[in-house]
């Protein structure tokens, strides 16, 4: 099964989640592991287990 790239389909889409993603971690002094919690449960709500990997991996490397 291939997986749709979901860039492709919805560019103004990715353009705005990509904006707020750059604010969220950029641009508010929220705590880096916070802000990775965070983007995983909004993954796991949305069931997309591209995201849910690739969030659970950047909160592993905040842990300590």
């Amino acid at each position: 099964m291939t997986r749709l790239n979901w860039q492709e389909i919805a560019p103004e889409g990715a353009k705005a989640l990509f904006g707020v993603h750059h604010y969220v971690t950029r641009r508010t002094n929220l705590p880096e592991e916070l802000v990775h919690l965070v983007f995983l449960r909004i993954s796991q709500i949305n069931g997309c287990a591209h995201c849910i990997d690739m969030h659970s991996r950047d909160l592993r490397k905040t842990m300590s």
